[in-house]
């Protein structure tokens, strides 16, 4: 072979070095560097350890929402978020532990309202520290005026004109919606859905902490009225006790609820509970979790201003058998 001239090795040196060169150019693209962080959004992998705190008013070992308990736990596990989950039924309560959350800097909050007023300054000092905030369940009306970036959970209105169209559907006539927490502005929701869609409807005030009095209560209406033929309650555990009632009562009042466990599962399953509408709830605490760490990481947002519904569906016997294991396992 002839030997290469001084020109000809120019010319490979040079044409190494190019290739070498886009080589280099492909290899560090978009997706290889890390964007500086702006705004409330950290850089993917910079965010250090997020900790959201979720504070619900729910009652301690009620089973709606140990669920949403779940929910947020599991999302955590699966995404590497440190989740808090605390829950307390009153209102001031439960705005000490936004405000103890907000005093410990958490990376976000997840907050269901069930008394927006009473959450307002909490929530809004939360937005003023830049924490980003989603609230869940109840409140879905002021979420955006106080704030919030999201709302999470079903709107409770058309949740309960969809139970109203199913009692008047199997040919119920006159309605009793129990309500069991005295300034739940969700539960009001509710029952004036109903109205609006089955139109004969009147409304039980109940005490949800004291079951035995609740469910007195329930018999007395059942008894004194004769012609309510159906319960709507807005509570499972509120259900329970509406069916025993209705025995105690000699009413045959058929009995619908709202959400969903092992024990109305199997009450759909033997015909004492003609369906519950299901907000599936795991879904509340599960993601919430997820567009916090996004919001963080990627300064993605959702609903575009309207709120992400989780609701309402329906169980009945045509699908309870397929949901049962999963309300047994308290994802649903």
């Amino acid at each position: 072979m002839k030997s290469l001239t001084a020109k000809s090795l120019t010319a490979k040196k040079w044409m190494l070095g190019l290739a070498a060169g886009l080589i280099l150019t492909a290899c560090s693209g978009p997706t290889a560097d890390k964007p500086a962080a702006t705004g409330a959004a950290d850089a993917p992998g910079q965010s250090g350890d997020l900790r959201i705190a979720v504070i619900t008013h729910g009652s301690a070992g009620d089973a709606f929402w140990n669920v949403v308990k779940n929910g947020s736990e599991a999302a955590g596990k699966q995404l590497g978020v440190k989740v808090e989950y605390n829950s307390d039924g009153d209102p001031g309560a439960q705005s000490k532990l936004i405000d103890n959350a907000v005093a410990q800097k958490v990376g976000g909050l997840v907050i269901s309202m069930a008394n927006p007023e009473a959450l307002k300054t909490s929530i809004g000092n939360a937005v003023k520290a830049g924490i980003p905030v989603i609230t869940i369940n109840s409140g879905e009306d002021r979420s955006a005026e106080f704030g919030a970036i999201a709302h999470v959970g079903q709107s409770e209105g058309l949740a309960g004109q969809g139970a109203g169209q199913r009692l008047k559907a199997a040919g119920k006539t006159k309605l009793l919606c129990v309500i069991h927490e005295a300034g739940n502005v969700g539960q009001n929701q509710r029952c004036d859905g109903a109205k609006q869609s089955f139109g004969n409807v009147q409304t039980l005030q109940v005490d949800i902490n004291n079951p035995t009095d609740a469910q007195a209560r329930l018999k007395a209406a059942l008894q004194s009225d004769p012609s309510i033929d159906a319960v709507l309650a807005l509570n499972s555990q509120v259900a329970a006790g509406a069916v025993t009632a209705a025995k105690g009562a000699n009413s045959k009042a058929q009995v619908a609820t709202f959400d969903l466990n092992a024990d109305v599962v199997a009450a759909i399953k033997d015909g004492s509970i003609l369906f519950a509408v299901d907000q599936q709830q795991y879904e509340q605490g599960y993601l919430p979790i997820v567009f916090l760490k996004l919001y963080k990481e990627n300064a993605n947002t959702i609903g575009g201003g309207k709120p992400v519904q989780t609701g309402p569906g329906f169980v009945d016997k045509s699908n309870v058998d397929a949901i049962a294991p999963y309300a047994q396992r308290g994802t649903r």
